[in-house]
């Protein structure tokens, strides 16, 4: 087998990876979730250098305003002085949306294990109140109840196991401190989301390699959002969390959707 070959049979085997980790053995589920935790580590890293312009290619520039969205939902105002997470940070857009924000005067704490993302956008203006922060979202280095807030745009379905994550999360928001997760979804129209899985699997991986030079990025990432659970379970995934007034809102046709949840106080002490 070609090395070609390997590393698109890698990318298809770690957007699938954890898909369906409860019908897994326990040792054949970690297996799954070791191999997709270091082929998007290594992918990011190396497509670091044109993400955002593909970002902006590939969504005609729209993400811009579903940052924006996401973040009108994060509720930063009840503490505008607090500590926030951006989980799965990448460049750092999720971190100067809310960090350039008129009245908000908190800090940031910018978290991805792919370092090289985090410096691709180190420099980006609006970075003043943004700590970067190598570390794994499902690893967290912070203390239970310690954040004001966090928030995770378009990360969740990178996670080796999207359950585990989302506890993570849930655990070090303070009581009453919302979670807000954006990212891809099914469209319900059937003529919309044919022509978004034309648009995904066919034009999206070429130009995506084209620009990027990478072999698989574009191919992982369209497969990465076919096994991602749709609106509706993600929802209850996050109730099973532990988190409480769980909602969704759909965004452009229902391609993309943002979800929110609010850390219950019977996880534990906090503030």
């Amino acid at each position: 087998m070609s090395a070609v070959d390997t590393e698109r049979r890698e990318a298809l085997e770690a957007a699938g990876a954890g898909r369906e980790r409860a019908a897994d053995a326990e040792a054949g589920a970690h297996s799954s979730g070791v191999v997709k935790r270091r082929y998007v580590r290594r992918m990011f890293s190396e497509i670091a250098p044109t993400y955002d312009f593909l970002n902006s290619l590939l969504s005609f520039n729209i993400d811009r305003r579903w940052r924006r969205r996401a973040i009108d939902v994060l509720g930063w105002e009840r503490r505008p002085r607090g500590l926030y997470l951006d989980a799965c940070a990448g460049t750092l857009d999720m971190s100067v949306e809310l960090s350039t924000r008129s009245g908000f005067a908190g800090t940031v704490l910018a978290a991805d294990f792919a370092e090289a993302m985090l410096r691709a956008g180190g420099n980006k203006p609006g970075t003043a109140n943004v700590r970067a922060l190598v570390a794994d979202a499902l690893h967290l280095p912070l203390g239970d109840a310690s954040v004001d807030g966090a928030m995770v745009a378009f990360g969740v379905r990178n996670f080796a196991d999207i359950d585990a994550g989302l506890r993570e999360l849930a655990r070090v928001l303070r009581p009453g401190a919302r979670l807000v997760v954006l990212d891809c979804s099914a469209p319900p129209s059937a003529f919309v989301r044919g022509v978004y899985h034309v648009y995904f699997r066919q034009l999206l991986p070429l130009v995506g390699r084209l620009v990027s030079g990478h072999r698989t990025a574009y191919r992982y990432l369209p497969e990465s959002v076919a096994h991602f659970p749709p609106a509706p379970e993600l929802a209850a995934r996050l109730a099973q969390a532990g988190l409480a007034g769980v909602g969704y809102e759909t965004l452009t046709l229902g391609v993309t959707a943002v979800h929110w949840g609010e850390r219950a106080p019977d996880l534990g002490a906090g503030a």
